[in-house]
């Protein structure tokens, strides 16, 4: 047996496996929300220290350990985090991040309230998808409308009728242009020809 089946240094390097664009950006959103739990672990135990140190008149944060995380979200919280992730189109990775992160900055959010924080986001962007969608749905419906509607209204405005004016000649139109027209009943609007 040789040593080199031991030792990994004689391989080729792995390629990094594609993935596709949903688990990419599913990933990208689940980075950024443990990142922002950690920065605000971080500085709920800054506020902590700033209060203790306050409140005692001592600072004893060089003795402090802290351990690395402390705050985690249930499985089943993020499963189901995760499944709206794999919902956001790539394009809305960026914009989801930069709305995150705004509201994050905005309102300061406790370590508990981050995750509900990071789920009205993805609602949003994917509410904002659907009525996308359904907007991209509704206008290719009318352009497929509009263009057969489009034909049947040409042919439409070619063939006008118009009951008043005729030029076709009749014997009735002669022999009423030497009588005068009676007078109609009171109900009913008098029609004339005007020409």
């Amino acid at each position: 047996m040789s040593l080199a089946s031991w030792f990994r240094w004689n391989e080729p390097p792995n390629r990094v496996s594609q993935k596709n664009p949903t688990e990419m950006v599913a990933e990208t959103l689940m980075m950024e929300l443990s990142w922002q739990i950690k920065q605000a672990e971080k500085q709920q135990r800054e506020r902590e220290n700033e209060y203790r140190r306050i409140k005692t008149g001592v600072d004893y944060g060089w003795l402090v350990s802290y351990p690395k995380q402390n705050y985690d979200i249930s499985p089943g919280e993020r499963l189901q985090l995760e499944d709206m992730c794999t919902k956001i189109h790539p394009s809305y990775c960026g914009p989801v991040i930069l709305r995150f992160r705004q509201l994050i900055a905005e309102y300061e959010p406790e370590v508990q309230e981050i995750s509900r924080l990071f789920r009205s986001v993805l609602q949003e962007a994917a509410e904002k998808i659907k009525e996308e969608e359904e907007a991209k749905k509704l206008a290719r419906q009318w352009n497929t409308k509009n263009k057969t509607s489009l034909s049947l209204t040409t042919f439409k405005s070619r063939s006008r009728i118009s009951p008043f004016i005729s030029d076709i000649k009749t014997i009735s139109e002669d022999v009423e242009r030497g009588t005068q027209p009676t007078r109609r009943v009171w109900s009913m609007p008098e029609f004339r020809n005007a020409k």
